[in-house]
């Protein structure tokens, strides 16, 4: 019987095939039959397992199609896929394994001890369930479901450094899907490549689902290295891609970008962070089409269309809410902004998230009148254009990753040697962002230093350990005894 979720299915019946993904790393390549097959087989599983409607699936692994089946397995069961960011340590995993309570925890090969170490006896190895072949007759795809229910749990840092668990209904990533596929002219012939990691939403949301939805092929590359992801455009003949700006950094510096005109391209896409306009001028020099997006998983993550001839124009720029999603930017007292005021941006549509997992009360700060608070700051010109102009928050975007300074203040602060610390994000052309921590010590060495940097790696992941450390005798503080951020951006980045 037909679910929402059930589309997958539908869309192998309608191009058997046509190549829906291909594995860079393992050099595999399924049709959209053999992904129904495996989806089908997958759910088999999970459901010999017992497993009901509502419970959660965990999954610890680096990016590969075997992901696939198992994300669309949970959508004909009706159980809630669960993506955990591998780059995290065994601690903070941990924490999100406790919030969230999985009936089971599937890894790949190189994360099976770790996830025995942290679920032992609910584990699975995720090759299992992508080799399972169905003996019997494959149950039914759970019909006792509604458009609103859970289909994804994507977990992302909170204002107190805290994991909140994003809920996304079959609504909201369907739409998200088909907004973009819409909005964005999406077509069968479409050929995306994908080194964004597969637990973001951006790796899940910004271009694969919808790629799928419209019958395309993904192309799946494992961890990004420059040189293989900016060959792998021509070998695989892509339309359309995403990468953060670190990516696009490397990418315009290795020899094989001077060379190709990567004539299959119709469009460059830059997300996660805002993008420098030095790599604008790389690929409009060239005569390519290049433009940035914004969005969160709260919401999409895609918001915003413009079209490449205007975006060339008009440098960082996000352009236009879609087709099926609305924008609107407040100043501070809760009026529409004019053009080129800044204020907050709000989104609303049914690409929206439901509500954080066991947090109530962060759910009623994000959503006022069914409309989403994001806490970033934008502003709109006379042509209707909308760009993002910074955030209300003190988060850091370092390399497309969210850090957030009080986890890793209160991390550094557990050293004897520490008297206070502050972290902040400082500008740079590679990162974007760089996270800083600013030291009051009576020490200041090199050894010191690698202290630091050691008890980080030890309780955070890798890209929250500060690339700079700076030592200082005094922070500067506010009237009311705060220690002012701003004011030491302002002196460090000069």
């Amino acid at each position: 019987m037909f679910n929402e979720q059930s589309w997958i299915l539908n869309r192998a019946k309608l191009t058997p095939d046509k190549i829906a993904l291909i594995d860079i790393r393992t050099n595999r390549t399924w049709t959209y039959e053999e992904l129904a097959t495996r989806t089908l087989n997958c759910y088999g599983y999970l459901h010999s397992r017992g497993l009901k409607k509502g419970e959660r699936v965990a999954v610890l692994a680096e990016n590969s199609i075997d992901l696939f089946p198992l994300l669309f397995a949970c959508g004909l069961g009706g159980y809630i896929y669960v993506p955990l960011n591998w780059r995290l340590s065994i601690e903070e995993l941990q924490t999100i394994i406790q919030d969230c309570s999985p009936t089971v925890l599937l890894a790949d090969d190189k994360y099976n001890d770790v996830a025995e170490e942290m679920f032992e006896g609910h584990t699975i190895e995720l090759s299992e369930t992508i080799d399972y072949e169905i003996y019997e007759n494959l149950p039914n795809v759970n019909t006792d479901w509604c458009s609103k229910d859970a289909w994804l749990m994507i977990y992302t840092g909170g204002t107190t450094g805290k994991p909140k668990g994003v809920v996304l209904s079959f609504d909201a990533v369907n739409w998200n899907a088909i907004n973009t596929i819409i909005s964005w002219s999406l077509e069968e012939n479409d050929c995306t490549l994908n080194y964004m990691p597969l637990f973001h939403t951006g790796g899940l949301n910004a271009l694969t689902i919808p790629i799928l939805m419209v019958g395309g092929t993904v192309v799946i590359g494992n961890k990004f290295n420059p040189e293989e992801a900016i060959r792998a455009i021509d070998d695989y003949k892509t339309t359309i891609s995403l990468f953060v700006p670190t990516m696009y950094q490397s990418m315009i510096e290795t020899e094989y970008f001077k060379q190709s005109n990567f004539p299959t391209v119709k469009l460059f896409l830059s997300g996660g962070a805002p993008c420098p306009k030095t790599i604008y001028t790389h690929f409009l020099n060239k005569g390519l089409k290049f433009k940035e997006g914004y969005g969160l998983t709260e919401a999409g993550p895609n918001n915003f269309y413009i079209p490449p001839e205007r975006s060339a124009t008009k440098p960082g720029s996000v352009g236009r809410s879609m087709v099926f999603n609305s924008i609107k930017i407040l100043n501070t007292e809760g009026n529409i902004c004019g053009p080129n005021e800044v204020g907050e941006l709000y989104v609303q549509g049914k690409h929206m998230f439901s509500y954080y997992w066991n947090n109530q009360e962060e759910t009623y700060k994000a959503i006022i009148n069914g409309w989403l608070k994001t806490g970033d700051l934008a502003k709109m010109d006379e042509d209707g254009d909308v760009y993002i102009v910074g955030r209300s928050k003190d988060m850091i975007i370092t390399g497309g990753e969210n850090v957030y300074p009080q986890e890793v203040e209160q991390c550094i602060i557990t050293h004897p040697k520490i008297k206070e610390v502050a972290v902040v994000g400082l500008k740079d052309s590679k990162w974007g962002e760089i996270v800083t921590a600013i030291v009051v010590s009576e020490e200041r060495d090199a050894a010191l230093i690698d202290e630091i940097q050691s008890i980080c790696r030890k309780h955070l992941g890798a890209y929250k350990v500060p690339k700079k450390i700076i030592f200082t005798s005094e922070l500067p503080k506010t009237h009311v005894g705060k220690i002012d951020k701003k004011k030491l951006v302002q002196l460090y980045e000069e």
